[in-house]
């Protein structure tokens, strides 16, 4: 496997950039997940590393080797794509095998012992012999997956892989990726707009927006410790609420609460407070007053939605016992875990234990 080091890479289509000054290092035999919404220019940087495009300014390293001008044959690195790419009128033992046959010296026993390697991993070994039609969306995955392992690449490239997929087998296959990278040890770089594949899969996230890198590390540490009001709202389900105050003379003012402050920053006099769901509760004489607007039922847990004057807030709350629409309830927040954001700059200014 190898290292991947990007510094200070750009991409432009003419005047339009789209990618601005990424400095990332991907360690050897690390999972990491590049995460953002459609358009953030995360499929560009991937397609960058993979040589797909053009890279306008800075310099991409694999292994330490300058491999920024470098075709993409000669980077040694495999890509899984969306939509497989796997070619119909090949059995699925022949597309796993097309890459081996075209561009490497290897023997008909080397190239067969690889597929029947990475069909064994995958437990696609059944499944050979059939072409991508008469297979499911799953199965054809892993044969991509399949073609990719068996050039045995030091890099691979996964570009939001699992979207064509329904629910359950997605939850599916993030298992088996997360698995095939602890026991094969690979170098990953996984693209994706799902916050959910991004915290489960990643030994790190790099946030991206507009084409700026917003935050890179592990995905508690993003979920809990946001750089900005960005990373806030985008990482988690139901998001974080951000509930606009003021703080003046070591009190955080709102229309339903006073709260007195212990921080050691200066802050300016208009903040955002941020807390995630699960940092508020429900208690009949709690520092602030909200009314229920909606109550979502999804199993062992409600999804509380309350209003704070014109703000609102989702709160976790025990199916038994959860309020109706149109309850008053009382609030207390976790404020050892609250953040603190600037409400122009979307910058945080406190974060929470």
């Amino acid at each position: 496997m190898a290292t991947v080091q990007l510094n200070n890479v750009c991409k432009s289509y003419g005047d339009r950039q789209t990618v601005h000054d990424i400095n990332l290092t991907i360690e050897d035999r690390e999972f990491m997940v590049m995460v953002g919404p459609s358009g953030c220019g995360k499929s560009t940087t991937l397609r960058m590393i993979a040589g797909l495009e053009e890279i306008t300014s800075g310099q991409l390293l694999i292994d330490g080797k300058d491999v920024t001008d470098a075709e993409p044959q000669k980077r040694d690195i495999a890509m899984v794509f969306q939509s497989y790419a796997l070619y119909p009128h090949m059995t699925a033992y022949r597309n796993m095998a097309f890459g081996l046959l075209k561009t490497t010296k290897l023997s008909k026993a080397e190239i067969d012992a690889r597929i029947r390697e990475a069909a064994e991993i995958l437990s696609i070994t059944d499944l050979l012999d059939r072409r991508p039609k008469e297979l499911s969306g799953g199965e054809r995955q892993r044969v991509a997956i399949g073609r990719a392992l068996v050039r045995q690449p030091k890099v691979f490239l996964f570009d939001e892989p699992l979207s064509n997929l329904d629910a359950k087998l997605r939850n599916r296959m993030r298992g088996e990726l997360k698995r095939l990278h602890s026991e094969l040890g690979l170098t990953v770089i996984y693209v994706t707009h799902d916050q959910i594949e991004a915290m489960t899969l990643g030994t790190r996230v790099a946030m991206m927006s507009k084409g700026h890198l917003q935050q890179v590390g592990a995905p508690m540490d993003i979920y809990m410790k946001p750089t900005n009001t960005f990373v806030a709202t985008f990482i988690g389900s139901p998001e974080m609420a951000l509930i606009p105050c003021r703080a003046d003379a070591g009190r955080l003012g709102h229309g339903a609460f006073t709260q007195d402050l212990s921080l050691s920053a200066s802050l300016p006099r208009d903040v955002l407070i941020g807390l995630r769901p699960e940092e508020v509760t429900l208690s009949p004489t709690g520092m602030a007053r909200a009314r229920v607007e909606r109550c979502e039922l999804i199993g062992a847990e409600a999804l509380v939605e309350v209003s704070l004057g014109a703000d609102r807030m989702v709160v976790k709350s025990p199916v038994l016992g959860a309020p109706a629409a149109g309850e008053e309830v009382g609030l207390d927040f976790d404020l050892d875990r609250m953040r603190v954001f600037d409400r122009d700059t979307g910058r945080a200014l406190h974060i929470g234990a």
